[in-house]
């Protein structure tokens, strides 16, 4: 079995420092050997602090857990479900257990995915034990999804479980600050289970609904939220909702309801469902739903492209009031409208022309005179920008009417050159005219002399 990062361990150590707990999990995902790596550093650390202030046999404890270690009564005690609840220990009877299903988020590989009672979790062929890290308990999930996965030539959809406080993953998250959940991200084709791969004690019941991946899913886990005493629903992509512009060259029949955007350096996928806005399928996921969403700007406005800010409430458990702006870049033009619609149909605040973001855009790029007066600007703001270049298109459509208008043929005879050569022609038949008039008076002249 692959060593696994301890992340009892790892909190522990770095309780203090979660920044430096996320850089470890990131660096833990290059591989196993990094895992091990960071469990015994994380172990160290635990074993110093645990010399200054607690009993030898706390350490003996942390050994007895490490992944990869033999552990108390053969499952690991240190591994928490996502969420805050107990694990899953893998002892409680499995009501359905599913194999070969490709998991994205935490971990990218494939797993026997198992339903219990109190939990959905993980674990690995050959093992009958759950996966450090992969244990959801059913009363702790709040949002789940299920949606398409883009640009695959064979369809295939995601389903997305959100445990609390793990929807939104702030960039600077308060000192003691517990890290954010990771929510678990799975991957089912659009076809039937192949036989063999359903068992567990509602197997039976089951195959009524087993036509394919989806039905028999959509069937499972509600059932559980259910069970649960959960109201969570599964959310879908809605077409009429939203639905982007841009055509699919490898489904064409079908209407994308996504949108391709960047976050940073990181390319993913815009979702625009009816209880929020997903961000997928790349870590950190997000989702903003709806009731905090603070307010929303389209901000660098191209003629091809433009950005979407979105200001969120990243309040968290224990901290003060705090709103923070998430900005997806490289939307296309052509689903402008779509989100713009989307927007207003739910009520949230576009605070594109607001005087603080207008301000903020018209002094990015300033230039100044010798002196250090401010002169003007090389990029107003993107919506005044892309207003300005319109209304410069129609100036140039009026001034042509008007040239249209005021054109006049001239006197027969007259040619089509431009202004400048009319002038110089004038000039030079004045002067010729002059010359004509001295040459006149010298032949006067001569004429009295004889």
């Amino acid at each position: 079995m692959a060593v696994l990062l301890d992340e009892k361990s790892l909190q522990e150590a770095f309780e203090t420092r979660p920044d430096i707990a996320g850089a470890i999990r990131n660096a833990a995902a290059a591989g196993p050997h990094y895992a091990e790596l960071f469990n015994q550093i994380s172990l160290h650390v635990c074993g110093l602090t645990a010399a200054n202030s607690e009993p030898a046999t706390k350490k003996r404890k942390l050994d007895e857990g490490l992944p990869g270690r033999p552990a108390i009564n053969g499952t690991n005690e240190h591994t928490a479900s996502r969420g805050g609840s107990a694990a899953a220990t893998g002892e409680d009877p499995v009501l359905l257990e599913i194999k070969d299903i490709s998991v994205v988020i935490p971990q990218r590989k494939k797993y026997t995915l198992c339903l219990t009672k109190d939990h959905l979790y993980a674990r690995l062929p050959d093992s009958k034990e759950p996966v450090a890290g992969i244990s959801f308990a059913w009363k702790d999930i709040d949002y789940a999804f299920c949606l398409p996965v883009p640009e695959k030539t064979q369809k295939q959809y995601n389903y997305i479980l959100f445990p609390k406080d793990s929807t939104i993953s702030p960039s600077k998250p308060a000192a003691n600050t517990p890290p954010t959940p990771e929510p678990i991200v799975f991957t089912i084709p659009d076809s039937a289970p192949k036989p063999g791969t359903i068992s567990g004690l509602e197997a039976a019941t089951a195959s009524s609904v087993s036509d394919d991946y989806k039905t028999l899913f959509d069937w499972a886990v509600s059932g559980r939220l259910k069970a649960a005493g959960k109201s969570t629903k599964i959310v879908q992509a809605d077409e009429k909702l939203f639905a982007s512009e841009q055509r699919q060259a490898h489904r064409p029949g079908e209407k994308a309801v996504h949108v391709k955007a960047f976050r940073g350096s990181k390319d993913g996928y815009l979702f625009f469902l009816p209880n929020g806005i997903l961000w997928g399928f790349k870590k950190p996921l997000l989702f903003l739903p709806h009731e905090r969403i603070a307010a929303v700007s389209y901000t660098s406005v191209l003629q091809r492209t433009f950005n979407l800010s979105v200001e969120v409430d990243t309040t968290m458990p224990g901290g003060g009031e705090s709103i923070e702006e998430f900005e997806f870049s490289m939307l296309d033009q052509e689903d402008f409208d779509g989100i713009d619609g989307f927007v207003k149909r739910h009520g949230l605040q576009d605070k594109s022309m607001a005087e603080q973001r207008k301000a903020k855009r018209l002094n990015v790029n300033v230039v100044k005179d010798e002196d250090g007066n401010v002169v003007g600007n090389v990029e107003a703001g993107e919506l005044e920008k892309a207003a300005l270049e319109a209304g410069g298109q129609e100036g140039l459509d009026e001034d042509d009417d008007e040239e249209e208008e005021d054109y006049d043929p001239g006197s027969e005879g007259e040619s089509e050159g431009s202004g400048t050569s009319s002038s110089e022609e004038d000039e030079d038949s004045e002067g010729g005219g002059a010359a004509d008039e001295d040459e006149e008076d010298d032949d006067e002249e001569g004429a009295d002399n004889l």
